[in-house]
């Protein structure tokens, strides 16, 4: 029997490393959104401006500030997962934060989550999953010029302006008169945000890793600074944003909704930077399509129908009664019947 190579040692240790820290990142992330929303919480219970009114009481509960570190130390580990495993590997298993978030709120928030939410829950998950599987996933950024040069390409540009625009609409027309109604405001505008933020973030850690790696200082690149400022800016929209949906509506419906958006949009804007759609395939854009329905569907059924009390026993039990109603008429016409005779 042949032993394995260095190189496929390497290969099998790189992979279990990068499956782990993409299963730790997913459960990092899923426990950040409970205890964030555990903080909002205490400071409702105060009397203070809550964070859907513009308030940032928030920021001086401890617990909020241990959600916040719980979810960059996911963000990292999924960062440094990307490094170990394929991508097609590591972005599925973010939809575990969803299952993570979901059992934790109905634990610990008391948020109980109906039989309908938890199908849309498992329509996110498979909806993600094909919709990454089918999408481009190779990059042909190989150093922090190129990246640079991408950056200020037209394309990506026209997407920047358009998030921009978009969420400025968002904040300024929609967010006072469907904000406090409507979980798919607040959610569009950090996910849109976050998904800037992912490219500005990777621009960052590839700047670094030149640096370290060779004799290029992109330190002194003023395109590095740039984005570092943009990516500090970015993440500070999304969390203010994230706490206020966290603040109005249950965990379990934040989270699914806000994967679902962050996913498509992050896929979005990586595909326009990096290009990966010119060498997509017709089975890979049929694929994505039908990732992106059922994406769709999944959102709606978790909005259309949180507000409903049913259970799989509430369905059983409306089965039963509809098809014993008509047994039970016809057992008492032939039981009248007999007694005819």
């Amino acid at each position: 029997m042949k032993s394995p190579t260095i190189k496929e040692n390497y290969d099998n240790v790189s992979f279990t490393l990068g499956l782990s820290l993409a299963i730790l990142s997913s459960v990092f992330i899923g426990c950040s959104f409970i205890i964030k929303k555990i903080a909002l919480k205490k400071v409702n219970t105060l009397g203070i401006t809550r964070a859907s009114a513009g308030g940032y009481a928030y920021l001086k509960q401890w617990m909020w500030w241990l959600g916040l570190l719980t979810m960059g130390i996911g963000e990292a580990a999924n960062l440094l997962a990307y490094a170990f495993a394929p991508a097609a590997l590591v972005t599925p298993l973010g939809a575990l934060s969803v299952l993570v978030a979901a059992i934790l709120s109905s634990r610990l928030l008391q948020e109980r989550l109906n039989f309908i939410g938890k199908i849309g829950c498992f329509l996110c998950v498979i909806g993600s999953i094909i919709f990454v599987i089918h999408s481009p996933k190779n990059e042909e950024i190989s150093n922090f010029s190129d990246l640079s040069n991408k950056l200020t390409d037209y394309i990506f540009l026209t997407y920047v302006s358009s998030i921009i625009i978009m969420s400025l609409i968002l904040k300024i027309v929609f967010v006072p008169k469907f904000g406090n109604t409507n979980i798919v405001v607040y959610l569009l505008i950090c996910s849109a945000v976050g998904s800037l933020t992912v490219v500005f973030c990777k621009g960052v850690a590839l700047g670094i890793k030149e640096t370290l790696n060779s004799d290029i200082n992109n330190l002194t690149n003023y395109m590095f600074w740039l984005l570092l400022l943009f990516s500090i800016f970015c993440i500070m929209v999304q969390m203010n944003y994230l706490n206020k949906a966290l603040d109005i509506f249950n965990t379990s419906i934040v989270t699914p909704v806000y994967y679902v958006m962050f996913t498509i949009l992050v896929i979005i804007a990586s595909g326009i930077l990096f290009r990966e759609w010119e060498h997509m395939k017709t089975e890979d854009i049929l694929g994505s399509f039908c990732g992106f329905l059922i994406l769709m569907t999944a959102v709606f059924t978790l909005n259309a129908f949180k507000d409903i009390d049913i259970s799989f026993e509430d369905l059983n039990l409306n089965y039963r009664q509809n098809i014993s109603k008509p047994d039970l008429e016809a057992s008492n016409n032939t039981k009248l019947a007999r007694r005819m005779r």
